[in-house]
C-alpha cells in the first residue's frame, strides 16, 4: 500500500471520500486533516474504492476505511500489509456503525474499545441560540450580562478584520499557554492556520467584539446536510460571558438551516466536559480504536 501525506493538491479527493461517509465526527473533514497533519504526522492512501489515512505520530495506526463501499476488501488489504510489514493491525476512527459492520462480517475478529475522552458533543442549534428553559438559564443570564455590559458586536471573519482576529489569538496564546505544553501550541498553530486558509479550506469564522476589542472568535464548517463542526473557539475568559456569546452567535450568523452543532471532544480535561456538559448534549458521537485479535 503507498501511502503519501496530505498535501493541498489532496482535498479534491479526500473530501470525495469524506462526504460520501456522510458522517457527524468532526474528524471527516479536509479541514481538520490538513490542519492536524503535521502533528500527527497523517499519510493516506485510497484502497478498494474507500480512503484510509495512517498516523505513526505513536506507531502505525490506521482509519478504519472511509467511503460508501464495503470496507471488507480495504480491511484484508490492511491487514495483509502489517502483516508484510510485521507491525500489529490497530484502526482508528471506529464508530459504532463501524463496530456493527465488524461484528456482523468479521466476528471476534477485532477486539474494539471506545474512548469517552474523544467523543464528540452533538447539540441542536435551535436549543443553543434560544437558551431556553430552566437547564439554560445560566447561559441566558451570561449572555445577558455580556449584552448589558459591553458595546458589542458579531462579525463575519474577513481579510479586512483578521489581523484583529490573530492579535487576539496572540494574546491568548500569552495567557494560556505554558512553554512546556505541546498541544496548547500545537492548537494555536492549527488556530492560525485555520484563520489564515479558511478561504481555501471552506472555513467559516465569526468573531465578537466588546468595547471595539475582539474578545472571541470560532471557526468552522458544514460537516454534512444537517450538522456544523465547531472546530476552533477562542475567548478570553477574563471578560465574562465572552465564551457565551460566541457559542450563541456563531449558530445565529453560521448555522442557518441545520440542525446540529458538533463542538467537539474534551480531550479527557474535567473542566472542558464539565463545560461541555453544561448545554446539554442530544447526543455523542463516539469513537473508538480497534486491534485484529
Amino acid at each position: 500500500m503507498d501511502f503519501q501525506p496530505v498535501k493541498a493538491s489532496d482535498k479534491e479527493i479526500i473530501d470525495k471520500y469524506m462526504k460520501k461517509a456522510n458522517s457527524r465526527s468532526c474528524d471527516m473533514s479536509f479541514a481538520a486533516v490538513y490542519l492536524w497533519k503535521d502533528f500527527y504526522l497523517l499519510e493516506y492512501t485510497v484502497c478498494e474504492d474507500m480512503l484510509i489515512f495512517r498516523t505513526t505520530e505513536d506507531g502505525s495506526s490506521y482509519s478504519f476505511p472511509i467511503g460508501d463501499a464495503s470496507p471488507e476488501k480495504a480491511l484484508l488489504a490492511l491487514e495483509a500489509h502489517c502483516k508484510e510489514n510485521e507491525e500489529p493491525l490497530k484502526l482508528h476512527c471506529v464508530y459504532r456503525e463501524n463496530e456493527a459492520w465488524l461484528e456482523e462480517h468479521m466476528p471476534g475478529k477485532f477486539e474494539i474499545e471506545f474512548d469517552r475522552d474523544s467523543a464528540d458533543y452533538i447539540y441542536e442549534c435551535e436549543k443553543l441560540i434560544g437558551l431556553k428553559g430552566k437547564k439554560f438559564h445560566g447561559k441566558k443570564n451570561h449572555v445577558n450580562k455580556f449584552i448589558k455590559t459591553y458595546d458589542w458586536a458579531y462579525e463575519k471573519i474577513t481579510d479586512d478584520n483578521i489581523d484583529d482576529c490573530l492579535a487576539m489569538l496572540y494574546k491568548w496564546k500569552e495567557i494560556n499557554c505554558e512553554p512546556g505544553n505541546i498541544e496548547k501550541h500545537a492548537e494555536v498553530c492549527v488556530s492560525e492556520n485555520a484563520l489564515r486558509e479558511r478561504e481555501f479550506l471552506g472555513l467559516k469564522g465569526g468573531l465578537i467584539r466588546a468595547d471595539g476589542e475582539v474578545v472571541a472568535f470560532a471557526v468552522g464548517e458544514q460537516i454534512n446536510e444537517d450538522t456544523l463542526v465547531v472546530h476552533i473557539e477562542k475567548a478570553f475568559s477574563e471578560v465574562p460571558g465572552a465564551y457565551a456569546i460566541i457559542n450563541q452567535q456563531f449558530l445565529v450568523h453560521e448555522a442557518d438551516g441545520l440542525k446540529y452543532v458538533n463542538r467537539e471532544d474534551d480531550v479527557g480535561e474535567p473542566g472542558l466536559r464539565k463545560a461541555k456538559l453544561s448545554y446539554h448534549p442530544e447526543f455523542l458521537v463516539e469513537k473508538g480504536f480497534a486491534r485484529l485479535v
